[in-house]
């Protein structure tokens, strides 16, 4: 997928926290430790992982690909692909009210690990707080 259409699946996925824009998405394609993964043009994830951790990005799944095991696959490719690239822990960050990421991630097994405050403004202005979520990956003590 180019910057464009990650950016456009972005912008139909996210209002809180606000989309990406494709220059947003190209500099991280060129960031080191950056992976992306992704399920025809029906969803996306980008992924790092440096220095034995891994960070989920983002993830966006079109709108009408949803409940369709879209997310739950590139969940798994995440976590193998971490793993593969050495990773021991793996983390994400998700906006608190965002029900249907949540119950994905804890499927995965992440808990929470933080809480930020306010961290997010939605485009009313309202404040949101982000959940640190974490979990240990498969064959590692850590």
């Amino acid at each position: 997928m180019t910057p464009e259409a990650l950016a456009a699946l972005h912008a139909e996925s996210f209002v809180t926290p606000r989309p990406w824009s494709a220059a947003e998405f190209a500099a991280l394609m060129g960031s080191p430790g950056v992976f992306l993964l992704t399920e025809g043009s029906a969803g996306f994830l980008m992924g790092r992982a440096l220095a034995g951790e891994a960070e989920l990005l983002t993830v966006a799944v079109a709108p009408t690909a949803r409940r369709k095991g879209i997310g739950a696959r590139l969940m798994v490719r995440f976590l193998e692909e971490a793993q593969h690239r050495g990773a021991e822990r793996a983390f994400l960050e998700v906006a608190a009210g965002n029900d249907a990421a949540r119950a994905l991630y804890a499927a995965a097994g992440f808990a929470e690990a933080g809480r930020r405050r306010g961290y997010y403004r939605n485009p009313h202005g309202h404040a949101e707080d982000a959940l640190v979520l974490a979990r240990v990956l498969a064959g590692t003590s850590g």
